[in-house]
């Protein structure tokens, strides 16, 4: 078993502890045993973080975009060299499978190499003028220090985006990491640090969000933020944000529906979407949740997420058996109880699952619930959980009706071998991202943000930057 460490603060280019000494155990959600601590840091260390993130800006937006783009894909190169070490600690303090901890890291590692490449495509524009002696350009410039807020489900990745894009367009960083899972990002900005990035550019602190948060937001050198979590904390940052005139990116809560069509490819379906919702123990922000079914295939589909669920192996992260892991907190256990227990209460079938598996650990079964009620609660809250819910439709006007019912609005899969229909739902479905036939999200090179109270913004893609970059109007007459 990997050697767990005590993860420090990293502000101005250095490691160290909170200035008072302060800490918070880091527990295996495996065996619910502490494996380390991470440092709590005091007021005065955010102000040393501010300190260093406005000193840093000054030297990284004057780096070429050139030279922020080599030194991002050096660090790139060594987050993949070190992925082994970086996946193991991940499962330590998160749970999910090795395989899929190997695969968040590798994947950050392309995240940073695009970004990279954007760094150097952020382009102004020359207008037409109406004058042939006046020039009327634009330049698209750094918008300045950057607070960034990042939640424990995915340590790496919910990370590595706010991070690149932020250093791609050249702002410096404060990230407030997530205190269950701290190694893992700690490891992502070592790979910076040692690739030479120069101190101050980016900066990693722990504690109290909402003391964090507090803080950071309203502080004058900030001057943008992005925070990825549930929508009612995003909805009192936003508000915070907006009071002080900060930029902000929410990527927030989800549920998201999965149409599946009577014309579908059952066996597609069902080995596309089905693992992915126990991806994470369904700790997912995109991750199905409403599986709404046409009623020809709505009974095969239910009894092979069923037995899918009844034969999934859970157990250790490290086990290389292991298919979904433990829930990452205690929390999680009675609140995914209390939602199974209130669905069935109102009418709902209980498939597979609804229970704690043994006493050590955080480990929850895998769990479907068919025919629920729209008055159950988990039909409008978001479980964060491994539970599907298989609903059926006679008309896809239904399918649609139910999709966009809630407010949550991030992503949407759906199955159909109809071109009419792909049409139609890809107009009609309220998503931030829609993929259908196939799992098409969170690419580097693709949009990822959600719309309604799912968010606003985008963390993918070529509009990733825009955010990190102010639109400065430069006219001249000659």
């Amino acid at each position: 078993m990997i050697h767990y460490p005590n993860v420090s603060l990293f502000i101005d280019g250095t490691w160290r502890p909170a200035s008072d000494g302060r800490s918070i155990p880091v527990m295996d959600p495996a065996t619910a045993g502490q494996i380390g601590t991470v440092a709590h840091a005091t007021r005065a260390d955010l102000d040393e973080a501010i300190a260093a993130a406005e000193r840093g800006f000054e030297v990284w937006r004057k780096t070429s975009s050139f030279d922020r783009s080599r030194l991002m894909r050096k660090a790139a190169d060594i987050l993949r060299d070190r992925a082994e070490h970086v996946a193991a600690l991940m499962v330590r303090e998160n749970g999910k499978p090795l395989a899929q901890a190997r695969l968040e890291t590798l994947a950050g590692a392309d995240i940073i190499d695009w970004f990279a490449g954007e760094a150097q495509r952020t382009y102004g524009q020359v207008i037409p003028s109406r004058s042939p002696d006046v020039l009327q350009m634009t330049l698209k410039l750094p918008v300045g220090p950057v607070a960034a807020f990042t939640p424990w489900n995915f340590p790496i990745n919910q990370v590595v985006r706010k991070l690149s894009a932020a250093l791609a367009a050249g702002c410096s960083i404060i990230v407030k990491g997530p205190e269950e899972t701290p190694a893992s990002p700690a490891e992502l900005l070592r790979a910076f640090a040692d690739a030479g990035l120069p101190n101050g550019v980016a900066n990693l602190v722990f504690g109290v969000p909402a003391e964090i948060s507090e803080y950071l937001i309203p502080h004058p050198v900030i001057r943008k933020i992005s925070f990825t979590g549930s929508t009612p904390v995003g909805k009192q940052l936003a508000a915070l944000a907006g009071l002080h005139m900060k930029r902000a990116t929410m990527e927030l809560g989800g549920h998201a529906p999965v149409i599946i069509a009577g014309d579908a490819d059952l066996d597609l379906a069902c080995a596309t979407i089905i693992p992915n919702k126990f991806r994470n123990a369904g700790q997912v922000c995109v991750s199905p949740t409403r599986f709404l079914v046409q009623d020809r295939l709505a009974d095969a589909f239910a009894d092979r997420f069923a037995d899918a669920a009844l034969n999934l192996r859970v157990g250790n992260g490290m086990d290389p058996d292991t298919e979904m892991g433990p829930l990452a907190n205690a929390r999680r256990i009675p609140a995914l109880e209390a939602l199974v227990a209130d669905a069935v209460d109102n009418g709902a079938r209980l498939l597979a699952g609804g229970r704690r598996i043994g006493n050590e650990g955080w480990f929850f079964e895998p769990t479907v619930l068919a025919d629920v009620p729209v008055s159950a609660r988990i039909m409008n809250e978001e479980p964060f959980g491994p539970v599907a819910i298989v609903n059926r439709f006679t008309h896809l006007d239904d399918a649609i009706a139910e999709a966009n019912r809630l407010p949550f609005a991030l992503a949407a899969f759906a199955f159909t071998r109809d071109t009419a229909t792909a049409t139609r739902l890809g107009a009609e479905v309220e998503a931030g991202m829609l993929s259908i036939n196939h799992l098409g999200l969170a690419l580097p090179e693709v949009p990822f943000g959600g719309t309604k109270d799912s968010g606003h913004g985008t963390e993918g893609g070529a509009e990733a930057l825009d955010a990190y970059l102010e639109t400065r109007l430069v006219t001249r007459k000659n």
